[in-house]
């Protein structure tokens, strides 16, 4: 069993944006493993594994518009199922 069950995937469109920021905020307030945040001021890449992506989603919709978001779990996929 993961630890970990969520990949979560998605853009970040904004204003200012900064990777460093972003990244210590989801670090110090969701558990997660294997984060990137990636990008420039304007459009920044982010991919966490977490069990409740709800919450990144609510965070990074407040830095910007969120699109391209993928959700993919990881158990199922381990265990050879779709979805």
């Amino acid at each position: 069993m993961l630890q970990y069950r969520y990949d979560t995937q998605l853009l970040i469109d904004g204003e200012n944006l900064d990777e460093d920021e972003i990244s210590d905020y989801i670090t110090s307030h969701f558990k997660g493993d294997c984060l990137l945040a990636v990008g420039d001021d304007e459009l920044i890449k982010i991919h966490f594994h977490t069990n409740e992506p709800w919450k990144v989603l609510e965070y990074c919709r407040s830095l910007g518009e969120i699109y391209d978001i993928v959700i993919e779990d990881m158990d199922r996929q381990t265990r050879g199922l779709k979805g």
